[in-house]
């Protein structure tokens, strides 16, 4: 797969991929699809981003580690992995965006998250790639504002920033 057909959805649209990898289906996601829809939306446009298009794809943790060895040489599972687009002629289009379902858990497990709260900050990191920022402050505070704007948003203004009640 090369990054050109990992990023094919249309243009100001989300793309939700969960047929490459059915063991991603696992009971443990903390979203439902409307709910997974509504944060992404309200990660784009936290962050400025409204009317630019994703396509996401759910996998398991050896699905994601395929990917992980043969784009990034990085052997073993990791969280989340990012491709922007890469053709001029799709100006809207972020890339694409792999999750692992499996890491998640586990991860928001390890950090003492909720699982929806973490997923939200995989995504803000995820998405912030995408439109071409490189890890640091900057890129950690917007992650955190974007977070603290989705996680209020998608759970009615009953949720505070650096709680896990969402």
């Amino acid at each position: 797969m090369t990054r050109a057909e990992a990023a094919a959805p249309a243009a100001q649209a989300l793309v939700l991929n969960t047929d490459v990898a059915p063991a991603a289906l696992d009971p443990r996601f903390p979203l439902a699809r409307r709910e997974l829809l509504a944060i992404i939306q309200s990660l784009l446009a936290a962050l400025g981003l409204s009317g630019r298009s994703l396509s996401l794809t759910l996998m398991d943790d050896a699905a994601i580690s395929e990917l992980n060895a043969q784009f990034l040489g990085c052997h073993g599972p990791t969280n989340i992995l990012s491709f922007p687009e890469e053709d001029p002629a799709r100006p809207l289009e972020l890339g694409a965006l792999f999750l692992s379902v499996e890491t998640l858990a586990r991860e928001a497990f390890l950090y003492g998250q909720e699982p929806p709260q973490h997923l939200a900050r995989l995504l803000a990191h995820g998405i912030l790639h995408l439109a071409g920022h490189d890890h640091g402050p900057e890129m950690d505070s917007m992650t955190d504002m974007a977070v603290c704007i989705a996680v209020d948003t998608v759970c009615g203004g009953c949720c505070c920033c650096g709680t896990s009640d969402f």
